[in-house]
């Protein structure tokens, strides 16, 4: 099977339940109770007020009434980052039930290599091109070695979940990510290096990535959301 490199990540919006109506309609519960529902169907725009309202004095849980499912392709060294996230649920393709597609991140050559600072604060700048090629050779170098030695196991009867200790990080899986706006809110503000956030983020350049393709689509489902999200420095209500 001939070995893929790639240097991008796929997120795919499966399905959605989610609007900024859904906001509304569950914050009114707590003043009008069952008279809430009419806002079910209302117009989310004559409420941006309240949506404000809640993001800017951190009333959280209107935001959660809502979903998102993305199909999300990324290196296990990405998915090591994003599921510290507590607040999503994962079902991910299983190396014990399958055999593993030989497909492997590697650097795309404008991905900046060199780290400076200090931990928590760290600042990357672009490589040379002997550094660029360095990486690019010795990660390839690995992945072929490895995914042979993983073909060879298999071949031999090993199990699966045997054969795939040998294969590296930078191996693409794929898995279902179910998240509410609260919760993608969380991730945003945590995996995005935005110019206007109140505290500023230095997430890894490859988890950064997934985190642009979901806003994405967040804006698209729930813009008035998303404004004030941004308008009140992305923090998480």
């Amino acid at each position: 099977m001939e070995i893929e490199f790639r240097n991008d990540v796929t997120v795919e919006l499966v399905r959605a339940n989610a609007s900024d109506a859904d906001v509304v309609f569950a914050a009114r519960v707590s003043t009008v109770g069952e008279a809430s529902l009419e806002d079910v169907d209302a117009d989310p725009q004559r409420s941006s007020g309240l949506i404000n309202y809640l993001m800017r004095d951190r009333h959280g849980s209107p935001f959660e009434h809502n979903s998102m499912t993305f199909f999300v392709k990324a290196p296990i060294f990405v998915w090591r980052e994003h599921m510290r996230h507590r607040i999503a649920s994962y079902n991910e393709e299983s190396g014990r039930y399958r055999e593993l597609q030989p497909v492997f991140y590697t650097p795309a050559h404008e991905r900046p290599l060199v780290q400076s600072g200090k931990p928590g604060a760290y600042e990357f700048h672009a490589g040379s091109a002997e550094q660029y090629e360095l990486v690019d050779r010795s990660v390839k170098d690995s992945c072929i070695r490895a995914y042979d030695a993983y073909t060879q196991m298999l071949e031999a009867g090993i199990a699966r979940e045997v054969a795939r200790m040998v294969l590296p990080v930078t191996i693409y899986s794929s898995a279902y990510v179910t998240m509410n706006a609260r919760a993608l809110m969380n991730f945003l503000s945590l995996r995005r290096k935005v110019e206007g956030s109140y505290f500023v983020s230095y997430p890894q350049r490859e988890i950064e990535m997934v985190a642009e393709i979901y806003e994405e689509h967040f804006e698209k489902l729930m813009p008035l959301t998303h404004a004030a999200f941004n308008a009140h420095g992305r923090v998480a209500p």
